[in-house]
């Protein structure tokens, strides 16, 4: 086992997008900074967002569009580094944005150059990296910080942890980093995933697995609308996926996780109010000679779906479509403006694009990111409990975190 002596200014635990922006930050205020990274190469998990594009910020925001037990924390560490700041920050490391519906890319279109630009700032400010370096434990000394990993022990005056949630773990964000927190007296609200499909308790699905369609998801929990998302839902053999229920899928794996009753209601005529929707289908049905209800259909719902939109309205699609009593056009409606999905379950974790939960925000100053119950201590990303929407948000709290965590703990070392 190697011996490592000398005491580092900063150690950051975590290459990943927030851990890479922190040290770059530290660095450039002034501090000695060492990544430790328990995968061969840093920044794994940047490469696969944005579908290998990496959306990289949006330009709409708000608090509104992120989540945690008080997501108004994310306010004074964007009012430090926020949009602009982010832009500006990687024009000068040489990403020249594109924008697209909202979503900042780099003109590349290619995540790696985002990994790449940062990996050659880090070589610039002199920021020391140590891969494949498997921590076994880090402990709170009166000088600072203590890591023990397979390759020896690593010394520091201060610690930022950037480990990620619980996502992805081909990426190394397997949740290890939270094993670590407790002995330094910090709480984690319970974590499970977001921005992940959810599993459906019908046995339709498996007859339309592969259909896209836009359609407004509606999430019931206890009975209770909570919230609503829309765009191309994605039906899958297991469920409902699609950027729609990314959105709302940290609410229903919350609830699920906590043993309520979930289930989402799927309208795929979102476009009309109840009363157009039973007017036309009326005409529609009227003038459909002697077709069938079934083939009455074709050409207004995809093919694969209109067998299940009957059965669920009780609907026989032999039945002449001409001859639909008013109840039954009715039941209809309310089946293709409200097709009931129970949720019994989300994905597989390791299918999520970000965890929602982590150190609980109580715990850490949102001026400066640091610990309040362990000196010395800092966060930065998906470790703590935020966690935001699709659409470039969650990167944008990783930079934003990491580099006023970098900022601050530079400043308390000088």
């Amino acid at each position: 086992m190697s011996k490592h002596t000398e005491r580092i200014g900063v150690v950051v635990v975590g290459g990943g997008a927030a851990g890479l922006v922190a040290a770059i930050m530290a660095a450039r205020n002034g501090a000695k900074v060492l990544i430790l990274e328990h995968n061969e190469v840093p920044g794994k998990k940047i490469l696969a967002t944005g579908n290998g594009k990496c959306n990289y910020t949006n330009k709409v925001q708000g608090v509104d569009k992120y989540y945690g037990q008080n997501p108004a924390f994310v306010a004074p560490v964007f009012e430090q580094f926020g949009l602009e700041e982010t832009l500006q920050f990687f024009k000068e490391l040489g990403i020249y944005p594109k924008e697209r519906n909202g979503g900042y890319y780099p003109q590349s279109e290619q995540a790696t150059a985002i990994r790449d630009v940062l990996l050659m700032e880090l070589k610039k400010q002199n920021v020391g990296v140590v891969c494949g370096c498997g921590i076994r434990g880090i402990e709170k000394t009166a000088k600072g910080f203590t890591f023990r990993t397979k390759g020896g022990d690593f010394y520091a005056t201060k610690c930022i942890m950037a480990t990620g949630g619980k996502t992805l773990k081909k990426s190394g964000s397997d949740g290890s980093g939270f094993l670590y927190l407790e002995s330094l007296g910090h709480h984690i609200i319970d974590l499970v995933p977001g921005l992940i499909g959810l599993k459906g308790k019908q046995s339709f699905f498996a007859d339309i697995a592969g259909i896209r369609a836009d359609v407004k998801v509606d999430l019931y929990i206890e009975s209770t609308h909570v919230c609503s998302e829309q765009g191309e839902l994605q039906l899958t053999n297991y469920g409902i996926s699609g950027i729609p229920v990314f959105q709302l899928s940290r609410v229903a794996a919350r609830a699920l996780s906590e043993q309520k009753e979930v289930y989402a209601t799927l309208n795929f005529v979102p476009f009309w109010e109840k009363e157009q929707c039973l007017t036309y289908f009326k005409e529609r049905f009227k003038k459909a000679d002697e077709k069938h209800i079934g083939e009455a259909l074709i050409g207004f719902f995809p093919e694969k779906l209109i067998p299940v939109l009957l059965e669920e309205s009780h609907i026989k699609a032999a039945k002449y479509a001409n001859r639909l009593q008013t109840e039954e056009l009715e039941r209809f409606i309310d089946t293709v403006q409200g097709l009931r999905v129970d949720i019994t379950d989300w994905n597989t974790f390791d299918t999520a694009q970000v965890t929602a939960g982590g150190v609980d925000t109580d715990e850490i100053d949102a001026e400066t990111m640091e610990s309040k119950l362990c000196p010395g201590l800092y966060f930065a990303g998906e470790m703590v409990d935020i966690d935001g929407i699709c659409g470039g948000y969650n990167l944008q709290w990783a930079w934003s975190s990491g580099a006023v965590a970098g900022i601050h703990v530079a400043r308390e070392l000088s």
